[in-house]
């Protein structure tokens, strides 16, 4: 699976520019399905189509500075988009659903991101009939205009028609982005009908009904008003997003700054990301090959790369090499210069790194002399979920005076935020205001200074490094689930948010495989039963073998042989000290 695409190459999706308005859309080919077993009725997606919708997304915002407004809308008459494909989803493993659903909404969460941060404004022009997905896309917009035609509706059927609930925030975004009413909100999910109409502007599902004869006009009209309140520039060059180049092999991914070693046999995959080798030149001329933009468009590619296609590697070991100062440069570069395609790098490099945090493996981050672990850097290393440094000279050269070291930039207080709107050390020290404002002054760290600060989990020094990395990256393997699971923000087995909460956390989508249920009418038996269960374990008396069964006998009789060798020859009865304090871990 491939997530590169051109508007060339569409099947699904058409793009016209007109002036500051760029309408994006949805034509589904029914059979234009990513694999074979379905087809695409009433423009309901599977991932090929949302692969194109990410494309569209991107190019608009680096290749059309220009465009202030993007109406989405269907070019089929009176259907909208009918949302994730059921029969797609029916043939589709776990694994599937978690990544389509998880990558289905980032892609929603970019929409947002474009509106919020690059002034960049998303309208929905409902034509037709929208439910599930469909509606997940507009409410993804800022405004959403439905046209009244007496039968096109909204609707989240998941609920009431397949016991589900919706995998791309959409019940969230219905209460706290749209502020829906929630005791309307409950009835609206529960409805498989939809609503329409005045009702639908009346309960906040949407913005504005336009009358059928009125709608092209209309939608028209309030873009370019929308427009007109924007502050990208119109007559910008815009920066062409060219084909990216990958060495695909069995064992790896390989890009110019970028690359992926697979290890099958234990289940990880070492990442390495390359600095810049050169001093920051002219973002315009340099346009997509700068190093913090090509960079970032390979470690995107990487991440839905390995997501995908390699669910059996369930652990990523994050390394960089280069020149850390070189890097530090070329932040500067981009976070000082008053430009719209430096903001959109930034907010580029900032989706990415989100779409690591809510990535289903386990994150080690080693840093290792040579590594170039500085400021926007640094960032793939809180995203971890454990940080190893190095502390000596280089494994295969013992003479060398290179040490590891990172470095902090303003870059890691707040400019690459996670979704809970925190960032990666606001969370990692959540609530310990004072030892933020501390590491504001630090800059450049030594193994031992980082592992004070709590910056990184351990700091061996040569001698262990080889086998304490070895033993984390077993013990993972050992660990290793037989399929990807999905989170309510995080990854299984990772805390990756901190108690703080926001809108994008919420909404991170989590595949309900099960049927929504009612409470039975056996809940409070289970209540009771769940309270003598805790009380069997709370009161010795109660935790008794029962009477007659051999097992409860021999045990008895194990407990009684227990106790009389321990009386007999102390704590230190026969075979004391056989096994070392360390449990064998490591090894001479």
């Amino acid at each position: 699976m491939t997530f590169d695409r051109h508007p060339d190459s569409y099947r699904h999706w058409r793009i016209r520019i007109d002036g500051e308005v760029a309408w994006l859309e949805l034509d589904v080919d029914e059979n234009g399905g990513l694999v074979p077993g379905y087809e695409l009725k009433l423009n309901s997606y599977d991932l090929g189509v949302d692969i194109e919708f990410y494309d569209a997304t991107q190019r608009l915002r680096f290749e059309h500075p220009g465009v202030r407004t993007v109406v989405v809308t269907s070019a089929k008459d009176k259907v909208f988009c009918a949302g994730a494909n059921i029969r797609m989803l029916a043939g589709s493993s776990h694994a599937w659903k978690v990544n389509f659903c998880k990558f289905t909404n980032e892609t929603r969460n970019a929409i947002e991101d474009a509106t919020a941060n690059s002034g960049q404004t998303y309208v929905a022009a409902v034509n037709g009939t929208c439910a599930g997905g469909g509606y997940e896309i507009a409410l993804a917009c800022e405004k959403i205009l439905l046209v009244d035609d007496n039968s096109s509706t909204v609707a989240l059927p998941e609920v009431p028609l397949l016991g589900v609930l919706p995998g791309t925030g959409g019940l969230t975004r219905v209460v706290d982005k749209r502020r829906v009413r929630k005791d309307l909100a409950d009835v609206f999910a529960t409805r498989s009908d939809g609503v329409k109409g005045k009702t639908a502007v009346e309960w906040r599902l949407v913005d504005e009904l336009v009358p059928r004869v009125e709608f092209r006009e209309t939608v028209a009209k309030r873009a370019k008003e929308i427009a007109r309140g924007s502050s990208r520039p119109l007559d910008a060059q815009g920066v062409e997003l060219t084909p990216l180049q990958c060495e695909v092999t069995d064992d790896g991914l390989r890009y110019s700054h970028v690359s992926a070693v697979f290890d099958r046999a234990l289940g990880t995959v070492d990442i390495t990301v390359s600095g810049p080798e050169d001093e920051p030149g002219d973002l315009h001329a340099q346009g997509a090959e700068s190093w913090l933009l090509a960079m970032t468009r390979q470690l995107d590619d990487v991440i839905l790369r390995l997501r995908t296609n390699e669910t059996e590697l369930g652990t990523w070991v994050l390394r960089t090499e280069g020149d850390p100062h070189k890097v530090l440069a070329h932040e500067r570069a981009v976070l000082e210069a008053d430009d719209w395609l430096a903001n959109e790098i930034v907010h580029y490099f900032k989706r990415t790194l989100k779409r690591l945090d809510v990535t289903s493996r386990s994150l080690i981050a080693l840093i290792e002399p040579g590594s170039c672990f500085a400021g926007l850097l640094f960032e793939l290393a809180l995203a971890a979920d454990r940080q190893y440094i190095l502390d000596g000279p280089p494994i295969d050269d013992e003479e060398s005076e290179e040490r590891a070291s990172i470095t902090l930039s303003p870059a890691n207080f707040g400019v690459f935020p996670m979704g809970n709107g925190l960032s990666r050390l606001e969370s990692r020290f959540y609530g310990e205001d004072d030892h933020i404002s501390w590491l504001k002054r630090e800059a450049e760290l030594s193994p031992t200074e980082a592992k004070e600060l709590g910056l990184v989990t351990d700091a061996p020094d040569d001698l262990d490094w080889e086998d304490e990395i070895r033993i984390v990256l077993d013990s993972r393997a050992a660990r290793r689930p037989s399929r990807p699971r999905s989170s309510a923000g995080s990854r299984p087995g990772r805390t990756g948010f901190s108690s703080a909460l926001t809108l994008r956390v919420r909404k991170v989508p989590c595949v309900a495989t099960a049927p929504v249920r009612k409470p039975s009418s056996t809940t409070s038996g289970c209540r009771e039963n769940a309270g003598k269960d805790r009380l069997r374990r709370q009161d010795p008396q109660q935790r008794q073998p029962r009477r007659g069964s051999p097992v409860a006998a021999r045990a008895g009789g194990l407990a009684a042989e227990v106790h009389e060798l321990v009386g007999r020859d102390g704590p230190h009865a026969r075979n004391a000290g056989r096994l070392p304090a360390h449990g064998g871990q490591r090894r001479p």
